[in-house]
């Protein structure tokens, strides 16, 4: 090519400014902020202190709070704003990307309502562009820092997915690429719900036996769901499934596990919303799970008790107690 690649990130939260540094070492990046603060703290100090304290990002990633300007020019797009926005933000882009750019999701929800995919509503609101996801059991500051992490770049097309994997790529994050879509992109919103549950073992200190059988049973969950919805079963023993479960179940800064622990204290929903600078996709993801297993006809115990728990029909220590009245069957069986 005659010119480097550019690159647009739209969201500046943890994951999105960590992916938009990430890429930033490898190509010509700016990252779209709604707030101007934010974009400016960015380009002067090379912090994102609201959402990663004093982490240093890339001094070449630039920030703008004009979506004109972020997307204007920009030869891949990845949005990184919350499953509730996704649509709406794709709708603001439209008139400014221009045709045939691919566009990468971030976002690991499932959007309230229509039951879509985040590729799902790209492909609807942004007709043409190649969709796709990056994915994989990523603690954003974890990755700032330089730990050793992968994640995976699912796109049906596999040579455009092999196109842009140098650009999120370097010699301690690594990428690899998948072309099972559906089951890459449900493994981040369906693990949510189940991270709940372990962060609500967590708070109520039930033991590592009990965490550990929530976590596997969960996998299961999520493995049968996933396969109903058109996922491939082997796709879930890997990065996108088991691999961001684990994460996403056992570390302290994961955000879902923090609402399980909080519910486990006894605060509402409201409440813990209220407290939180960043949103959990596991609490407004509940519901839509439940909704497309008893369309699919899947069981789905673990998750159901979190719904429950988050649309306030009982506690963390009630559903817990619902779970030990489940009779056990084999083990590839629900329950």
């Amino acid at each position: 090519m005659s010119r480097r690649i550019r690159v647009a990130v739209l969201g500046a939260g943890s994951w999105g400014t960590t992916v938009a540094s990430l890429a930033s070492r490898n190509t010509q990046t700016k990252l779209w902020a709604r707030d101007s603060a934010t974009a400016d703290e960015i380009n002067r100090e090379h912090r994102n202190t609201r959402y990663l304290q004093d982490l240093p990002l890339c001094t070449r990633l630039i920030a703008t709070a004009s979506l004109a300007d972020a997307v204007r020019d920009c030869d891949v797009l990845v949005v990184g704003v919350p499953s509730h926005s996704f649509r709406d933000t794709l709708r603001a882009v439209s008139p400014l990307l221009r045709p045939w750019v691919p566009v990468i999701s971030l976002a690991k929800g499932l959007e309230q309502g229509s039951h879509n995919r985040m590729t799902e509503i790209i492909q609807q609101e942004l007709p043409g562009h190649p969709a796709g996801l990056l994915a994989g059991p990523n603690i954003a500051r974890e990755v700032l820092q330089g730990y050793a992490a992968a994640a995976v770049l699912a796109m049906s097309d596999d040579n455009v997915a092999k196109a842009l994997q140098p650009l999120f790529s370097s010699a301690v994050f690594r990428v690899y690429t998948n072309r099972d879509v559906i089951g890459c992109e449900l493994g981040g919103p369906l693990k949510n719900v189940i991270a709940i549950s372990a962060g609500m073992a967590e708070g109520l200190s039930v033991g590592e036996n009990t965490r550990a059988m929530v976590i596997t049973r969960g996998l299961s969950e999520i493995t049968r769901l996933g396969v109903a919805l058109g996922g491939c079963a082997e796709t879930f023993s890997g990065l996108t499934g088991l691999g961001d479960l684990l994460t996403t179940c056992m570390s302290p800064l994961s955000r879902n596990r923090q609402v399980g622990v909080q519910f486990a204290q006894g605060r509402t929903t409201a409440e813990i919303v209220a407290s939180m600078n960043m949103v959990a996709e596991g609490i407004k993801t509940s519901s839509v799970v439940m909704e497309l297993a008893a369309q699919h006809g899947v069981v789905m115990p673990i998750a159901a008790e979190v719904a429950a728990v988050v649309n306030g029909k009982h506690g963390a220590v009630e559903a817990f107690r619902g779970l030990r009245k489940l009779a056990a069957g084999a083990e590839g069986s629900a329950g």
